[in-house]
């Protein structure tokens, strides 16, 4: 048996209001949003990696002095080979 679409009744309390009230003085900032022009990415630390961390330059100090124990990619000046086709 094939079930039938049930019609969405429409209720005074459902409607949208013509006007809403914010109160403004209850609202909080972003803590998320960057500042205009500023280029951010969001990355959330396991919290036993956090407690060792009291500040994000803190975090970004020790994540600059591994990037310099990182060794260099190789520039060969080729471009990759791309994989053949097997059609």
């Amino acid at each position: 048996m094939k079930k039938t679409a049930t019609s969405h009744v429409v209720g005074p309390e459902t409607e949208l209001r013509e006007e809403y009230r914010f109160d403004y003085t209850k609202a909080k900032p972003n803590r998320f949003a960057g500042q205009p022009g500023e280029h951010r990415v969001i990355v959330v630390l396991d919290p036993d990696v956090a407690a060792v961390f009291e500040t994000p330059d803190s975090v970004n100090e020790v994540l600059r002095a591994l990037i310099k124990t990182m060794p260099k990619p190789r520039f060969t000046g080729r471009k990759p080979r791309r994989a053949r086709s097997t059609t």
